[in-house]
């Protein structure tokens, strides 16, 4: 996730805090070409699979004995494949405490 994106994701927390509050929100205006929320988590979410798949087909091409895969590069995939769904998972958490909070705000 981009610096950018955080900025964006920040932004409407904080409206979304101020209109829990009571206090009229001046609407921020999207920059032009950049992509929403929803398609950037969508976008991580088909990074993190596309990772996973590319892991799990070099382990099946080691398994089968392919001369071309070796396993250092194997070990290495599976490892990326781990390491960015773990903080995918993280990112998932997050969310969902930002959410959390967002919600049990008084009106």
């Amino acid at each position: 996730m981009s610096v950018q994106g955080i900025d964006q994701v920040l932004g409407e927390l904080k409206a979304m805090s101020a209109l829990a509050g009571g206090q009229a929100v001046a609407q921020a205006q999207p920059i032009a070409g950049s992509p929403d929320f929803a398609s950037m988590l969508k976008s991580s979410l088909d990074q993190v699979n596309q990772v996973q798949q590319d892991a799990q087909a070099q382990q099946l091409a080691f398994q089968s004995g392919a001369p071309e895969a070796n396993l250092q590069d194997v070990m290495v995939s599976l490892q990326k494949a781990s390491l960015s769904f773990q903080t995918m998972v993280q990112v998932r958490n997050k969310l969902v405490s930002a959410y959390q909070e967002v919600m049990s705000m008084q009106v």
